[in-house]
């Protein structure tokens, strides 16, 4: 019998190969705008219309959101996103085995709607997506994974693994008491990094997810 019952995954860094363009986009969004990019990296997981108020110090940052948005399509038509190897089949695998799969995202719908289209995750690979403005508050807040129960009809939050490349998506993990919280190692934070929050396991990529459960 299979340990959980829903899979909640990041998407940039963890399902995701995105070449680290958002983080690009999200600092020269800044830059323009006359704000210091210094401390991009700690916003790495989180809703990025906080993140660019934050970092200019200011809560009305509509048009900079705009500029943030122009960027990223740029970068993502120069650089399309692709899955991380072996993702897909992993997915495959856990679907096929009665265990449903969430996305959660620091992403705003139209950006997440767009990568789903390139990706080709449109139809049937995905059980429920779950984008930053679906929820009152984005990680570490636990509510895009509760929003993901919700969509898939799973009740019991310790039958619910939740995995992410940065330490904001281990927190949000840990806030909602998944029984299960992976940092995976796809994206730009070291195990070192990832070890300073609370997680129950480390993996290399989701495509280990699967062996993972099979072994739990």
């Amino acid at each position: 019998m299979n340990p959980v019952d829903l899979v909640v995954l990041d998407m940039a860094g963890t399902t995701v190969e995105e070449h680290g363009l958002v983080y690009k986009a999200l600092a020269d969004t800044v830059i323009a705008a006359g704000g210091s990019a210094d401390d991009v990296g700690r916003w790495m997981g989180a809703d990025k219309y906080e993140a660019i108020s934050s970092m200019l110090g200011r809560s009305e940052v509509d048009v900079e959101f705009a500029d943030f948005h122009e960027r990223l399509a740029k970068y993502y038509a120069e650089t399309p996103p692709t899955p991380i190897p072996g993702v897909p089949e992993a997915l495959a695998q856990l679907r096929s085995q009665g265990v449903k799969v969430a996305l959660t995202t620091g992403f705003d719908r139209p950006i997440v709607d767009g990568l789903l289209d390139v990706l080709g995750w449109r139809e049937g690979v995905l059980d429920a997506v779950v984008c930053v403005d679906d929820v009152s508050a984005g990680r570490p807040a636990p509510y895009m994974i509760f929003k993901a129960m919700e969509l898939t009809g799973v009740r019991d939050v310790r039958r619910v693994l939740a995995a992410g490349d940065t330490t904001r998506d281990l927190q949000a993990g840990m806030n909602a008491g998944a029984g299960f919280v992976v940092g995976v190692l796809s994206g730009s934070q070291t195990a070192e990094e990832l070890g300073t929050v609370r997680h129950t396991h480390l993996l290399n990529s989701v495509a280990d997810v699967p062996a993972l459960l099979a072994n739990a």
